[in-house]
């Protein structure tokens, strides 16, 4: 770990893989969850939704935060939030109450969203930012796959609670890594202050920008296919395919691998054939995949194997997408991009949980429902890019 910066990448994957890990381990557990607590799988699924809403709004209290006293502190504010409300969680004796503490959950994990993008354009723009993404995609990209096989495995000598007692012990260690290992990367003469008129004038001027929008909305339909995804993966595998937690967790962790190797090419081609035509070339090939596999599974090929490979494929093509269009929607804006990267974020998970709402009523726990909400949303995110994106408005005439 010579390399300054990807020791810093490295750092930043294992905070930013926190939130994660806040939803994949607690996947296997969604079942159990509901009988414990006396309720309904719909129920049981709000504590996910919860958790993505107030995710979402919370990235616009840290980015402007990060902008005037510096990067660590609303870290440490946020992760320390996180750590309570992951207590309450775990002693949590009603469905309500593991509810509102999943909500003060995603207000503290918020932070680990907003903040490290800010930390990466303050260290580097262009290809070498997409590489430190990349890196930290790589760690949080092996949550998928470390993350439901440990939530199954504490199952298996405990319950859902010991989950939640696993995940604060974790979130100490995220807090000893900020406090004393993460630097400040912004300097006192480059803060601004938080200011309602500057907030104002700087959301404005993003939400005004064409080429921002499109970029945070491709990546917005692109989170919210990922979120489709954990709503209903649980129950699609281990009611359709009568799949145990354990083996669930694996066909979990597979469908991430292909995200997680994509998403470590990202620098390395952005920096060959360019961003615009990486992220064009991805979404387009996102989109159809997708497309074909919905196709596939409503005309009545729906079997495992035949799922997971689409996925798979699928994905690969979102490891590419995910970090080039987080870093082109941040280089043209240095001297806001706490706020860039929070209003980003917002309207990312606000996108995802629209989504989650919009296809929600239709999902009924089978892969013919689950698959095509997915190609709803890759083919949103396909249009996004055709809208925003002079490479692909140009191949698509």
């Amino acid at each position: 770990m010579r390399d300054p910066m990807f020791r810093m990448a490295l750092i930043l994957g294992l905070l930013s893989a926190v939130g994660p890990f806040a939803i994949d381990m607690y996947l296997p557990a969604l079942p159990e969850v509901a009988r414990d607590l006396h309720t309904d799988e719909a129920t049981a699924a709000l504590t996910l939704t919860s958790y993505f809403i107030v995710f979402g709004f919370a990235q616009m209290i840290y980015g402007p935060m990060a902008d005037a006293i510096g990067r660590k502190k609303p870290l440490m504010i946020g992760v320390g939030i996180f750590l309570v409300a992951t207590i309450l969680a775990a002693i949590a004796p009603t469905m309500t109450a593991l509810i509102a503490a999943r909500a003060m959950q995603g207000l503290g994990a918020a932070t680990l969203m907003a903040v490290p993008r800010a930390v990466i354009r303050d260290m580097a723009t262009g290809p070498a930012a997409a590489k430190i993404m990349a890196t930290i995609m790589m760690v949080i990209a092996v949550s998928p796959m470390l993350a439901p096989l440990s939530g199954a495995f504490i199952m298996q000598w405990g319950g859902w609670r010991e989950i939640f007692w696993v995940l604060a012990a974790v979130t100490i260690i995220s807090l000893v890594l900020i406090i004393f290992v993460l630097p400040e990367t912004l300097a006192p003469e480059n803060r601004q202050p938080v200011r309602l008129d500057l907030m104002l004038s700087g959301a404005g001027r993003l939400l005004t920008d064409r080429r921002f929008m499109g970029l945070t909305m491709i990546g917005g339909f692109g989170m919210a296919s990922f979120f489709v995804f954990l709503s209903a993966a649980s129950f699609v595998y281990t009611k359709q395919y009568g799949l145990s937690p354990k083996q669930f967790s694996i066909a979990f962790a597979v469908n991430a691998i292909g995200f997680f190797a994509a998403s470590q090419f990202a620098g390395w081609m952005t920096q060959k054939f360019g961003m615009e035509r990486v992220i064009s070339v991805a979404i387009t090939m996102f989109a159809a995949v997708a497309t074909t596999l919905a196709m596939i599974v409503v005309a009545g090929f729906d079997s495992l194997p035949v799922v997971m490979v689409g996925l798979f494929v699928g994905n690969a093509f979102l490891g590419l997408v995910m970090p080039t269009a987080m870093v082109m929607s941040l280089d043209p804006h240095p001297d806001i991009a706490g706020l860039a990267s929070s209003l980003g974020g917002t309207v990312q998970m606000l996108t995802g949980g629209v989504m989650i709402a919009a296809t929600g009523p239709f999902l009924d726990n089978t892969s013919s429902t689950m698959v095509p909400a997915i190609a709803l949303c890759a083919l949103l995110g396909w249009l996004a890019a055709l809208l925003s994106l002079p490479r692909l408005k140009l191949r698509a005439a």
